[in-house]
């Protein structure tokens, strides 16, 4: 009896300290307190449902928050749909995808540029002699890449490199050194600041530089500077295997459906940790992120990034305007499709490959969090539709400024 006594103890004492340990991101209050409408967001079940019934997607997490508090959270449909059905629910990890590159990557860089470590001015041959130049037709070689230009996706870089290609050298698993090597030795497709190419590649040259200046891979960085501090305890690359079960699921690779294993090719070559993809997280865990943002660059008494910072990550770098992208984020680009078309020119996000978008807008201090599994089980989904309307019913709803 002592020793049962002792055992229901001690786990009454882990169940406080996990209590504790666990944050709920923001306070929950009914929209008409937040100048929102009820009737407009209760569009949104439909819509989601009607896609889930087209098997656009199976399933989908979605958080909606304005002035500090969340006003919708719900989760629809099932997470998988092979080998067995199973019901999506609001604590799942997704896998990020293209998510990484601004909440873990570029925020990164701007934390070591804020200490002093680096500049956005700095070359990238400073981190990676070897990198090629552009040369044009006369064969001249073009201005330097800066990490700017990285950040903005205008390095001239292509968008990705097979994953046959890097395996034909590198063999089954790759070091992000040799990514990195064979990057900067592929030709250029455009001369730096020229022209906006959507590239994987630069972000992985961003992960290194980070690597390079910090000691530290961006997955270590990012956790000590950003999930950490922030309490996004569920937001990490690699998650352990006892996680797998509240991993949601992509693809079906070699017969199984990855779960807790990044989708990306070039990101699972190089062992689930890149600059371009590999984080996972929850809705929560990016309610708090995107809360930060709105907050300049700080939440609950703890500050990841300047004002000054926030305000110039999240509006259109100035020397490529044309691109349409902040320091990291998209803004007004033929890829941010996910703000819908009622949000201002402030608004800023990004999306994921595998089905997931962020949403922010300081005007109405308002963020939308929509993820989707919709490379599950083929990677036929679609989801690029959906986004947009799931934007523009949010947007609608706000009634009161």
């Amino acid at each position: 009896m002592k020793t049962a006594l002792k055992i229901q103890i001690c786990l009454f004492i882990f169940f406080l300290i996990s209590c504790q340990n666990q944050q709920v991101p923001l306070p929950t209050a009914k929209p008409e307190s937040v100048g929102m409408s009820s009737a407009r967001l209760q569009l949104l079940d439909d819509i989601i449902q009607e896609a889930i019934d087209r098997k656009d997607f199976p399933g989908a997490d979605l958080l909606v928050a304005r002035k500090g508090k969340i006003v919708w959270r719900k989760a629809y449909g099932n997470r998988q749909w092979v080998p067995e059905l199973a019901p999506m629910d609001i604590s799942m990890i997704f896998d990020m995808a293209s998510i990484t590159k601004p909440v873990a990557t570029a925020t990164s860089i701007m934390i070591l540029a804020e200490r002093g470590r680096l500049r956005l001015w700095n070359k990238v041959k400073d981190y990676v002699p070897e990198f090629v130049d552009y040369v044009d037709e006369e064969e001249k070689a073009e201005e330097d890449a800066y990490i700017w230009h990285l950040l903005t996706h205008t390095s001239g870089l292509a968008p990705f490199v097979t994953t046959e290609e890097v395996k034909d050298k590198y063999g089954e698993s790759v070091a992000l050194e040799s990514m990195v090597e064979h990057i900067a030795q592929m030709e250029k497709l455009s001369p730096p600041g020229k022209e906006f190419l959507y590239s994987d590649l630069g972000y992985i040259l961003l992960s290194y530089i980070i690597k390079k200046v910090s000691g530290k891979t961006v997955a270590e960085f990012a956790e000590e500077n950003i999930f950490r501090p922030l309490n996004m305890n569920h937001t990490l690359f690699t998650p352990p295997e006892e996680l797998y079960p509240r991993c949601v699921p992509t693809e079906v690779v070699d017969r199984k459906p990855l779960v807790g294993i990044v989708h990306d090719p070039r990101a699972r070559l190089m062992g689930g940790v890149s600059g371009h993809a590999g984080l996972f997280s929850t809705a929560d865990d990016l309610a708090i992120f995107a809360q930060m943002m709105l907050n300049g660059g700080e939440f609950k008494g703890v500050r990841v990034l300047s004002p000054l910072a926030v305000e110039r990550i999240r509006e259109v770098y100035r020397i490529v305007d044309f691109a349409g992208r902040g320091l990291g984020w998209d803004l007004d680009s033929s890829y941010s499709t996910n703000q819908g078309d009622l949000f201002g020119p402030n608004a800023f996000g990004h999306t994921g490959y595998t089905g997931t978008s962020l949403i922010i807008d300081p005007e109405t201090e308002t963020f939308v969090i929509f993820l989707t599994n919709r490379a599950h089980p083929d990677d036929k989904g679609e989801i690029a539709s959906m986004r947009s309307r799931v934007a523009n019913i949010v947007a609608s709803s706000i009634i009161k400024k």
